[in-house]
């Protein structure tokens, strides 16, 4: 089998650790298996890089960040690989470049355009165990890029991708994915399989397991994820395309996000294009806007609400004063938090919508805004009640039996 391994920055996260990850990736190779190791910065690492620019400049430039954050993962794969050699077993570390990752040029937070295997393959077939520096890759310019936080699990994703590997584990400091934060709900339960649909949708509405660019990456290059832990042995989380299984389970798992703020414009003229002007504005100042709520016009004006991340909402609200011609009144409020309720199930089975409100209602939680989808129901609530929201809907769907 050929594999590709993740590990994270807790994994890596000093030289003790970093020598339990080496036993692991040798016991791999030892069954017979061809490795390619993906790895993060130790935990800690990158936000020390990033002070040290800001001790020099409050706006550094994106691309000397680039070539300055991207060493924290060559550090660990360097380490990794001397680790391994050191026990006897053939191992190369490989920078983004070395392992043949081309980007496009957008600096911090560029996108794979393809993997050159070809580096790779001659060294696994010369048996070698390979290393590669997550996060990172090169433009056509020859300039060093980084894929955004949580961006090795990308890389991991994509070489899997490109190598046509068995699977891409993926290791952290937690065992798989589980039905909520087992922090907010001890009953919580970990999952054998879920599906990448519901993945995906879990990883953008707040669960911390997976980057979600990784998830939708994944879906479209048929890559089966094994979730994990690097700190024991116990069995992970298979993602991978839906099947019956899955779909007789009617919800998989409650998430939140508390990194939500609301945008409130009231008396909005009510002329054709002014919702697109206003959505396009926000789209070019890189603000992803998620819920929408409109109400019908009633004199001519009209009230437009909708949901940004709080660390987008500085944005958003420079963009919504270049509107104030056409905006009577406008209020932010940044303490709601986004509950969701996920499953492919959903698609089959009705009712599931009303029960969320239903439970929501009964433990005297107040629904502000929805959301649905196929496969989710988002709500925002009051942040003060979210953790008690993810508690009440993961008991109404019986989550913890």
């Amino acid at each position: 089998m050929l594999i590709v391994q993740k590990y994270g920055g807790t994994s890596v996260g000093g030289l003790d650790r970093i020598e339990n990850v080496a036993n692991r990736v040798a016991k791999t190779k030892f069954k017979g298996n061809d490795v390619v190791v993906v790895v993060s910065a130790m935990s800690g690492e990158t936000n020390k890089l990033i002070g040290y620019a800001e001790h020099f400049s409050k706006d550094p430039s994106k691309r000397e960040m680039d070539i300055l954050l991207s060493s924290g993962e060559r550090v660990t794969a360097s380490l990794l690989a001397i680790a391994l050699q050191e026990m006897g077993v053939g191992a190369i570390a490989m920078t983004g470049r070395q392992a043949g990752i081309q980007t496009d040029s957008k600096h911090t937070y560029a996108r794979i355009e393809s993997i050159n295997t070809d580096a790779m393959r001659t060294e696994l077939n010369k048996g070698n165990i390979i290393i590669i520096a997550g996060f990172q890759g090169i433009n056509k310019e020859g300039s060093v890029t980084t894929l955004g936080r949580g961006g090795s699990d990308l890389s991991a994703v994509a070489i899997a991708g490109a190598l046509d590997a068995d699977v891409c584990e993926i290791y952290s400091d937690v065992d798989g994915v589980y039905t909520t934060d087992p922090r907010i709900e001890p009953r919580a339960k970990k999952l054998d399989f879920i599906s990448y649909e519901e993945m995906l949708e879990l990883s953008s509405l707040g669960a911390k397991v997976l980057q979600n660019r990784s998830v939708e990456l994944a879906k479209k290059m048929a890559v089966k994820i094994i979730a994990k832990s690097s700190f024991n042995e116990n069995e992970g989380t298979t993602i991978s395309e839906e099947h019956e299984e899955m779909e007789e389970v009617l919800v998989s798992g409650i998430a939140m996000d508390k990194n939500q703020a609301r945008v409130s414009l009231r008396e909005v003229s009510d002329r054709p294009g002014v919702a697109a002007e206003i959505f396009t504005k926000l789209a070019d100042a890189q603000v992803n806007v998620d819920m929408i709520i409109q109400n019908a016009s009633t004199d001519g004006t009209t009230n437009l609400g909708f949901t940004v991340p709080q660390s987008e909402l500085g944005s958003a609200k420079g963009v919504i004063k270049a509107f104030d011609h056409d905006i009577g009144s406008v209020d932010f409020d940044e303490n709601i938090c986004k509950v969701s309720v996920v499953g492919v199930g959903m698609k089959s089975h009705s009712g599931v919508a009303s029960a969320a409100f239903t439970a929501l209602a009964k433990a005297s939680i107040n629904i502000e805004m929805i959301s649905t989808s196929e496969i989710k129901v988002s709500m925002v609530v009051d942040e003060k009640f979210g953790e008690l929201a993810v508690r009440v809907l993961h008991e109404a769907y019986q989550l913890d039996e």
